[in-house]
């Protein structure tokens, strides 16, 4: 039986469509009302406020604390500055993914870790002659994210710190609508947003407060379906969906590489000492990872033709799908799958996440994808584009740094 979070009596309340789904063991809101429209478009117009408590949250400390965790991730953490968030992959001996998540330096030698799986006996398997403290939190941190382009201002009157000045991947320590926690410049919509780090006993004060200071901003509690569209639109990639844990994995050709998965850019194969390293040098030595990761756009005309064959008007699910969907060359064959798509409703664009094998993925290769009306399997273009597919400018920008800049 998937259990509550801490916000669960507030999200509750409000979740008039009784759309429910387990995440990590807990109960997660789907949509509040019967379609996620209206949450979609608070996260590309205004902000969202969504329950993330489930993820997976550990404290790591320690004299050895950096250097452990440069030892299980793909990013150097010892090069990472207090105050300052870094996203990465985490891979087994053979360079297979196990998940992704982020790493955050508060200072003093802690480090708060998020991911989608939990890691806790791997952690201790592998900490073995690193003077370190690791403790899984995801118990005891209550963590909510607004996102969207009003998120700074509806969060500034209720965070004792300078929004204006905190960066792009940057944390700090803050009282929040008077509670103590942690406020973090990331999300997983591709817009501007923040992530809220409370205790779970202050987690409904801080819900309460947050969605008091969003009334005059169009702030709209929000669920897992409209956060899905978002982060398809920023190209993110999700754990069991795009790319499977190796863990789970039970075939060896499930299996990913962090360039399989499209995470090849948080991997750096000249820093030594990190698990997976040897076997990532040898596949770069074999030419490299057998998939790409790359985004695909489907034409829109070609749809359009293929329901009026049927007489019916276009018809794609009103969220994200993530079933697989079989990819082919201009010749017929098949060269990979999408592994997650979506109407854009911003972009007036049908997108796709996709894995195909490597010369398939060059951006402008035209492809085709795979699409069922009316119970027939058909065939439409679907062309490689450039990911992020939506990446609007308030996501990375810092106002006090553009005014400094200015003066």
């Amino acid at each position: 039986m998937p259990r509550p979070t801490p916000l669960h009596p507030r999200t509750a309340a409000l979740c008039t469509s009784y759309a429910w789904k387990e995440w990590a063991g807990h109960l997660a809101v789907c949509n509040y009302d019967a379609h996620s429209e209206r949450e979609y478009f608070a996260f590309r117009h205004d902000a969202g406020l969504i329950d993330v408590s489930p993820l997976h949250k550990y404290d790591v400390r320690g004299k050895d604390a950096a250097a452990f965790l440069a030892h299980v991730w793909t990013r150097d953490i010892t090069r990472l500055p207090p105050g300052r968030v870094v996203y990465g992959a985490m891979c087994n001996e053979d360079g297979h993914c196990l998940d992704d998540g982020t790493v955050a330096n508060l200072g003093d030698g802690r480090y708060r870790v998020s991911s989608s799986e939990p890691w806790l006996s791997w952690y201790g398997r592998h900490s073995r002659g690193f003077d370190v403290s690791i403790v899984d939190e995801s118990e005891r941190i209550a963590a909510l994210s607004l996102q969207g382009p009003r998120a700074r201002a509806i969060l500034q009157p209720i965070v004792e710190a300078d929004l204006d000045a905190l960066r792009f991947f940057s944390v700090v320590a803050a009282t929040i609508a008077g509670k103590p926690g942690w406020v973090s410049r990331t999300g997983y919509t591709g817009d501007l947003g923040y992530e809220l780090w409370v205790e779970p006993g202050d987690a409904c004060a801080v819900w309460d407060a947050v969605l008091a200071a969003g009334q005059d901003h169009g702030i709209q509690p929000a669920g897992l379906d409209a956060m899905d569209v978002a982060r398809i639109e920023a190209g993110f990639v999700l754990q069991g969906v795009d790319y499977v844990t190796a863990k789970d994995c039970i075939t060896e050709s499930l299996k990913s590489t962090p360039g399989d998965a499209g995470l090849g850019w948080t991997v750096k194969l000249e820093r030594e000492g990190w698990i997976g390293r040897d076997a990532l040098l040898a596949e770069r030595d074999r030419g490299g990872s057998t998939w790409q990761l790359v985004g695909l756009e489907v034409s829109w005309p070609e749809l359009e033709a293929l329901y009026d064959r049927y007489k019916l008007p276009p018809h794609l699910a009103p969220h994200a799908c993530r079933l697989a969907v079989p990819v082919y060359d201009a010749g017929g064959k098949q060269v990979g799958q999408a592994t997650s798509s979506t109407w854009s409703p911003v972009l007036k664009r049908y997108l796709a996440l996709a894995q195909v094998h490597r010369p398939h993925g060059e951006i402008g290769t035209s492809l085709r994808i795979e699409h069922t009306p009316e119970f027939e399997r058909c065939r439409v273009t679907a062309t490689v584009v450039d990911r992020p597919f939506y990446d609007p400018a308030q996501k990375a920008s810092t106002p006090a740094a553009s005014t400094k800049g200015a003066a």
